[in-house]
């Protein structure tokens, strides 16, 4: 049975206080916090086996290659794809992005399309824009609607032969905007465009199969999952990624050199210059192996039950309004809010020093706030560690906002 106090002991940050009361932390939809067997598992490597992996003959660098490997298997495994090949580690889900736009961005042909969505995080809308500047491609994208939900019946407006791929978010880090991704798929299918899936948000809180989904590349980083950052992943069919050119060259991605040429490493080994993240790789597959432990189904009830709470105390602070769908159908437990004409950062001091911590700005959806009439908002977002009483403390502590700054 999920017991949140139980989960909530297994992170070694909630030992800690602000102004002799304990954490309320509400920022996970930015970065999580690590459990224990994280930074254990990652704590005995860098002090009994660590060494640089693929290379080395001697025991530890053998060890150190199989943790490593082993790690890439488990992120194949998390997402149900077909061979750990398909699995190339990232910086984060960002680079996994920019990696995929200079490699297939340089295929592109003039007045080809990109379709993306008004809700994408920077990370998904800033590559697509340099592609098309950089190879004349148009960008097009699928609006959000007045319910804070994608318009999916202009998709059909939108996909036309000349869509060469469509970037779409799995979940908005502002709205909770849970998408239909598998419909979105299917229709881009239709007319032979690629489609790449921006899971960072995601993948936290509902499974993803990759197969399923019939998904051409799929995002996300380590840091959001109780991880450590400085990690992360993209998942490309494999027949694409061996069409694709390096994106960095260097080190262990080449199978041979000479003076004046090279040739480079099969997938994923030729995606992955230099020496790569190794403690960090380890640390993501500790955080796969104790998400995977409390079980889908307990995350998934929990965090409804959680999204349930939220939103009906937040609905009843005056000068209170929520941006996103108004109850939990294909929302996530996640709350962008503004108060009165209080700004966000303002908002966010007077609760840091409550012990809560939030979110404030446009969190890397500028032309999304813009297309509210928004310069910023105040974010609240959940984790299987938050509770209700998380939330009880965020409700008075806005109360205790609004008398402050009144």
């Amino acid at each position: 049975m999920f017991n949140v106090n139980i989960i909530r002991n297994q992170f070694p940050f909630f030992k800690q206080k602000k102004n002799n009361k304990n954490w309320a932390f509400l920022d996970n939809a930015a970065s999580s916090q690590k459990p224990e067997i994280v930074l254990r598992a990652m704590d005995e490597f860098y002090r009994t086996t660590y060494a640089n992996i693929h290379r080395g003959i001697y025991d530890i660098a053998e060890v150190a290659t199989t943790k490593f490997e082993q790690a890439r298997d488990m992120v194949a495994k998390f997402i149900n794809a077909p061979s750990s090949d398909n699995i190339i580690f990232t910086k984060n889900a960002t680079e996994a992005i920019n990696l995929v736009a200079y490699t297939l961005g340089t295929t592109f042909k003039p007045n080809e399309e990109i379709l993306l969505s008004e809700m994408e995080h920077h990370a998904n809308l800033i590559p697509w824009q340099q592609v098309a500047r950089r190879m004349g491609a148009k960008l097009r994208f699928i609006p959000v609607t007045q319910d804070y939900r994608l318009d999916l019946a202009k998709l059909d407006e939108l996909l036309n032969n000349k869509t060469r791929l469509v970037s779409i978010v799995a979940m908005s880090n502002t709205l909770g905007t849970i998408n239909d991704i598998k419909y979105i798929i299917d229709k881009a299918r239709k007319l032979g465009a690629l489609v790449l899936v921006d899971g960072a948000q995601a993948v936290v809180h509902n499974p993803i199969n990759v197969q399923q989904l019939d998904c051409d590349f799929l995002v996300f980083s380590s840091h959001k999952i109780y991880g450590p950052s400085g990690i992360g992943a993209l998942y490309g069919k494999k027949e694409i990624l061996e069409s694709l050119p390096p994106f960095l060259t260097g080190g262990h991605m080449i199978a041979d050199v000479g003076w004046n040429n090279a040739t480079w490493s099969e997938v994923p080994g030729k995606f992955e210059a230099g020496t790569p993240p190794i403690t960090e790789a380890i640390g993501f597959a500790e955080a796969i192996r104790f998400i995977q432990e409390i079980g889908w189904t307990a995350i998934e009830n929990y965090e409804q039950e959680l999204t349930n709470y939220a939103l009906e105390q937040l609905k009843m602070i005056n000068g209170l309004q929520l941006f996103g769908p108004a109850d939990n159908h294909d929302r996530g437990a996640l709350f962008s809010f503004t108060l009165n004409k209080f700004h966000a950062h303002d908002i966010a001091g007077v609760l840091n020093e409550l012990g809560i911590a939030v979110r404030a700005g446009h969190h890397c959806t500028a032309p999304l706030h813009k297309k509210f009439g928004l310069i910023a908002t105040t974010r609240a977002s959940c984790a299987i560690y938050n509770t209700k009483e998380d939330i009880d403390r965020l409700v008075d502590g806005i109360k205790q906002v609004q008398k402050i700054l009144t």
